[in-house]
């Protein structure tokens, strides 16, 4: 008999109808897909592994025997947050289709800054004809913050649109033909060269507002910045203040503290602000279900759980 693998998820319906059509076709021939809701007390005593999206983590208590979670998104602070140290273990989802995607979003909003768009479109609502200086690619200096699987692939996907390149990390990485610097005093230098910052590192303890009043300042005037990663990487109230003093010049932003944002929120009708539902690089369930079958046979076969999150890093 097929091992159950529980599906464990707060989302909203329609979401979760499309992970719960997908999920089973991808684990049919290894494994049954069921709700948490739908689990017999045995499936739920005997399961080992489960598929979560945006969990509430005390449903994850429902399984006593369980040793690691798959998640279908990438970001996954709020697990490592919740869930113990000693818990289960926390398997991102590393879909080599989704580091694509976000290498196609930040090249597409670098563009739509690169090339004054925003201040295109403030001159139509007014009715000005009015046509500002160029700049081509290599004399723009765009700035990756976070060197993992996503920013590598937006970083090199910058490269071959002729941008100015350069990337920071916590820790040192290297990457053939962009300048790369690490830690607080390369983050600080970073900055100081840079004319539109692309934002991609994880939300952990040591980020949570990394892009605070000090680092925004550092910032050239002028500069602009697109944040793919978590709202709170940003301070908010500090990002505002250098809009509206004019030290920046416009800010993209895909993630916020609170999601959905607040229709209260100042930043839907700030003339700096071009604001996005979330939507830089979704999981797409054709992709990601292939890979999480992959890991989920793997495991069923030797017993060896993926490459999981280590806790002190967050990521």
């Amino acid at each position: 008999m097929k091992p159950v693998v529980p599906f464990v998820s707060s989302a909203g319906p329609a979401e979760q109808d499309v992970w719960l059509t997908e999920l089973p076709k991808a684990l049919r021939t290894i494994a049954s897909v069921k709700h948490l809701e739908h689990l017999s007390p045995a499936e739920a005593a005997a399961a080992k592994v489960a598929i979560v999206a945006n969990p509430d983590v005390r449903d994850l208590r429902r399984l006593p025997a369980l040793e690691w979670v798959h998640s279908l998104w990438a970001g996954v602070e709020r697990l490592t947050a919740e869930l113990p140290e000693d818990g289960p273990k926390i398997v991102r989802m590393t879909d080599p289709q989704m580091a694509e995607t976000m290498a196609e979003a930040v090249l597409a909003w670098t563009l739509y800054l690169h090339r004054d768009m925003p201040r295109y479109a403030q001159q139509q609502r007014v009715g000005l004809w009015l046509e500002h200086r160029l700049r081509l690619p290599h004399q723009r200096r765009v700035s990756v913050l976070g060197l993992g699987r996503l920013g590598t692939a937006a970083a090199l996907r910058l490269m071959d649109n002729g941008f100015d390149v350069a990337g920071w990390s916590r820790t040192p990485r290297t990457l053939n033909g962009v300048h790369t610097a690490h830690g607080d005093t390369g983050l600080r230098s970073i900055l100081e060269r840079t004319d539109i910052a692309v934002v991609l590192v994880p939300l952990t303890a040591q980020t949570r507002e990394l892009l605070n009043t000090d680092a925004l300042k550092s910032l050239p005037k002028g500069a602009s910045l697109i944040n793919f990663a978590r709202g709170p990487i940003i301070d908010t109230r500090s990002l505002l203040q250098e809009l509206d003093r004019g030290h920046l010049d416009h800010a993209v932003l895909d993630v916020f503290d609170e999601e959905p944002l607040p229709a209260s929120s100042p930043l839907w009708s700030h003339p700096k602000i071009t604001v996005l539902p979330h939507i830089s690089a979704p999981t797409i369930p054709e992709t990601a279900c292939r890979l999480l079958a992959r890991n989920i046979r793997t495991y069923l076969e030797t017993g060896a759980i993926p490459d999981h999150v280590d806790h002190s890093r967050g990521y």
